[in-house]
């Protein structure tokens, strides 16, 4: 396959691999592995801090590791005991030892009465329907600015039509969670493909096995999951699995084999039909040699980190106009 179909700028990708295509649902997964910066980068949950939430709107993170860049995943949320819960609109670089105060996070709760489960610390990426809007709305301060995307993200799930984001990540977090056992971690993984249905959906990749390690969770249960869970909603798609005729050792492997083949043409199908698209870059910020950049095209869009031709992280995500 060609990855250069997926990272619409001129990168040496020949490090990066595939895995084999996963399915669970209307989701399927085809895992990557790529160059392991292990140590350079620390980890989204063990290494990056939430240090407090000032006021409304303001989200500061700190990075207490004595070396390591803290690399802030796009969209990252955080769940806090006693104080309002919010969500990045970016993504951004912390040095060792240093803290970080977002002023344009989102609040993702439109009033105290909506906390979140306070004694689960976890942290998620932005359900993937609001992740366009989320990207809009970087460098705008406004602790609201996400309230009336949420409302319109809990209709469509039938739920009360408030900008209340646990409605979802909290009532559902059940059915969301069963995708993390679903789907299966690799070892020395460090990215994904997603796809919702037959379309491409995102394309995650972190620095290390150990950052996607710790970013897998959020992102197959609360970023891609939710997209998955509103397809599966109206689909009869959980159907009992029809078995292998095989009726020895020998045709079970000829027949799982077959299986695979025709699992992963069906992806390569999925990529061709990829529209291609030419995408607007903006550089945001600089890190000694790293630079983040913001991407946009017509049916997707996210941010990247790359060092001198090299890419080291990526999240893009396919507009809800595209998936729809």
């Amino acid at each position: 396959m060609d990855y250069h179909q997926l990272i619409p700028t001129k990168f040496d990708l020949s490090t990066y691999r595939f895995g084999m295509p996963q399915q669970s649902g209307t989701m399927t997964v085809l895992p990557v592995f790529g160059c392991d910066n292990d140590g350079r980068f620390v980890a989204p949950l063990s290494g990056l801090k939430l240090s407090q939430v000032r006021g409304y709107g303001n989200m500061e993170l700190s990075n207490p590791a004595e070396t390591g860049i803290a690399l802030a995943p796009l969209h990252m949320g955080y769940i806090q005991d006693r104080a309002q819960n919010h969500a990045l609109c970016r993504s951004a670089f912390i040095a060792a030892g240093q803290k970080l105060m977002f002023e344009d996070a989102c609040c993702v709760q439109a009033a105290q009465g909506g906390y979140l489960e306070g004694r689960d610390q976890w942290f998620f990426i932005l359900p993937l329907p609001l992740r366009e809007e989320a990207l809009e709305l970087r460098g705008k301060e406004g602790y609201s600015k996400l309230w009336d995307a949420i409302s319109r993200l809990n209709e469509q799930f039938g739920l009360p039509n408030r900008g209340h984001l646990e409605q979802i990540l909290s009532r559902k977090r059940a059915f969301l969670t069963q995708y993390q056992s679903r789907l299966e971690l690799l070892p020395q993984q460090t990215g994904a493909v997603f796809f919702i249905g037959d379309k491409l959906a995102g394309v995650e990749i972190s620095p290390s096995a150990a950052y996607f390690q710790e970013l897998w969770m959020p992102l197959v249960c609360f970023c891609y999951g939710v997209a998955a869970m509103y397809q599966e909603k109206d689909l009869e798609v959980n159907k009992p699995l029809v078995p292998f005729s095989a009726s020895n050792l020998k045709e079970l492997k000829e027949q799982l084999n077959q299986s695979r083949l025709e699992r992963q043409e069906q992806v390569r199908n999925w990529l061709a039909q990829t529209p291609a698209e030419q995408f607007a870059i903006e550089e945001e910020e600089r890190f000694l040699s790293l630079r983040l950049q913001t991407l946009t095209g017509k049916n997707f869009a996210g941010q990247f980190v790359e060092e001198e031709g090299r890419l080291l992280y990526a999240s893009l995500f396919a507009k809800p106009g595209y998936l729809n």
